[in-house]
């Protein structure tokens, strides 16, 4: 036998087809996977159940959100593999971009309902806000990074610099306006700057200061009727039953109230899938988006509804662990920034389609139809996968 194959190295070269346990693609954490992708079918088939029946085509919501499902698994794969330090290192130039098209969709934005939400490219929607709820939580993670915590918790100063990160895409998500998506960014902040060591009376200066703002907003002239209407509602039910109610107030009260209706008739067990007859009908305008747990509560139940928040709880639970997991405080900034979106959103979602907090439109996550927010959330959880797989220094 030739010498030269004795003295080879059996881990050397293209022969190495093993790699080491600290390897990055070893350690993705395949549960919070799972979770995600049961989610992502689930969201498919609520989207057709509650869209087909609307249209001459009932496969055109479910086929866009596959194709924006394609497009969010594979960027969360290029998000994913590439360490985590390289997002770091770009994250103020992600942020200012994300600050310029907000600026711009303000100017030049399509309006619907009276607010620029999005840009309109064909039957697509880009909505720069979903855009910065990933690059605001990346430089507020980045910024705080640098300086490890400590005992005596997080400077004023600090604070203050990290308030200013969040206050500019904040106040031009208000100006849109979106009160939704700002109030992801402000919990996404309180998370954040929490695991960070804020004191308690800083978190407290947070809710006043957004308290502070929407209020200003509705003074100026910012905030539009449709979405003052939809905090009104809440806060005086009377105004539902009123005969001088508007027009609109009365398509709010009308949806809000079919939605809880459906996860009220849905019972124990539910009706079946696509047997429930509000989900079938037009009661519930843009279901597919704003209302898909409705769908969940009339066709599937209790049961139904407490399986697919049991999901969100194991998604929640993983990233949880991978925060204390992570080798630096980068790493656990952005898995509390993901956590806490996660949490607000889902929490939302399901509290306003049963009536317990004021209808604001923010999508359920992975569920509810919509690409920017699906991939936005991709994009997310593929950080926190990099946080996983980059735990061993």
């Amino acid at each position: 036998m030739p010498t030269g194959l004795l003295q080879r190295k059996p881990d050397s070269g293209l022969g190495n087809i093993r790699s080491s346990p600290g390897s990055p693609g070893r350690n993705i954490d395949w549960v919070l996977l799972f979770a995600q992708s049961i989610l992502s079918v689930a969201g498919l088939f609520v989207i057709y159940s509650a869209s087909s029946t609307k249209f001459a085509n009932p496969y055109l919501y479910v086929t866009r959100q596959e194709i924006f499902l394609i497009t969010g698994f594979v960027t969360m794969a290029v998000v994913m593999f590439v360490d985590y330090d390289v997002w770091k290192r770009r994250a103020t130039f992600f942020y200012g971009a994300t600050i310029m098209l907000l600026v711009l969709v303000i100017l030049l934005g399509t309006v619907n309902d009276g607010a620029r939400l999005s840009f309109d490219i064909g039957p697509l929607k880009l909505q720069p806000a979903e855009l910065a709820k990933v690059t605001t939580l990346l430089v507020l993670a980045a910024y705080l990074g640098d300086e490890e915590r400590n005992d005596d918790g997080l400077p004023y100063a600090r604070f203050v610099g990290g308030l200013v990160y969040i206050g500019v895409p904040v106040a031009l998500i208000i100006v849109q306006p979106d009160l939704g998506s700002a109030s992801v960014l402000i919990a996404m902040a309180m998370g954040v700057l929490l695991v960070a060591g804020a004191r308690a009376r800083y978190i407290a200066l947070i809710t006043i200061l957004s308290a502070v703002t929407v209020a200003a907003a509705k003074v100026t002239g910012l905030i539009n009727a449709y979405q003052w209407n939809r905090i009104v509602i809440f806060v005086n039910t009377d105004k539902c039953n009123s005969s001088k109610a508007s027009s609109a107030v009365s398509d709010l009260c009308y949806q809000g109230t079919n939605a809880v209706k459906a996860i009220a008739t849905g019972g124990i067990t539910g009706k079946g899938w696509m047997k429930g007859p509000i989900t079938l009908s037009k009661d519930i305008p843009v279901q597919w988006a704003d209302f898909p747990f409705s769908a969940v509560g009339e066709q599937f139940g209790l049961v139904g509804c407490a399986l697919l928040v049991g999901v969100f709880v194991i998604m929640l639970l993983r990233i949880w662990r991978i925060a204390h997991l992570s080798r630096d405080m980068f790493g656990t900034y952005v898995c509390a920034g993901v956590f806490t979106m996660l949490l607000w959103q889902l929490f939302q979602n399901v509290a306003m389609t049963i009536g317990v907090m004021p209808i604001t439109g923010l999508p359920l996550p992975f569920i509810s139809y919509g690409g920017s927010s699906l991939v936005a959330f991709c994009v997310m959880l593929g950080l926190v996968q990099n946080v996983h797989m980059r735990r061993y220094r």
